[in-house]
């Protein structure tokens, strides 16, 4: 399974997902989908700009993690008035970042992302 295919399955299952990104640490898309039936958003055609704009939070939430002692991140969510983000970690190098409306289904989109982790990790 390609990660296009692992990412389009996430994007069109979860409710209201409008695209995703698989991005390495150092901000380069690896594989970036859009919703197959797409909705009208700002990030519709730039969801690698959301995942590098948005990966340096990530890194500060590594950063507070580290220095408070909390363990590794997994996992962070960024709710806007017209969007949601959803960020995974797959591994030390690489991170997902699913985008959804925002009447957006997050649970799912953190149960398929959780489900699609071992696709991911055996594509990497």
């Amino acid at each position: 399974m390609s990660f296009a295919s692992i990412l389009q399955e996430i994007v069109d299952r979860c409710g209201g997902g409008i695209g995703a990104a698989l991005m390495g640490e150092d901000g380069i898309p690896i594989e970036q989908v859009l919703a197959t039936d797409p909705v009208s958003n700002p990030l519709s055609e730039d969801i690698g700009t959301a995942g590098v704009e948005f990966g340096r939070i990530l890194d500060e939430i590594r950063k507070a993690s580290d220095a408070l002692s909390g363990g590794a991140v997994s996992e962070h969510i960024v709710v806007l008035s017209r969007l949601s983000l959803l960020f995974r970690v797959v591994d030390e190098d690489t991170f997902l970042v699913v985008v959804l409306t925002p009447d957006g289904n997050i649970g799912k989109a953190r149960y398929l992302i959780r489900r699609s982790l071992i696709a991911l990790h055996q594509e990497l």
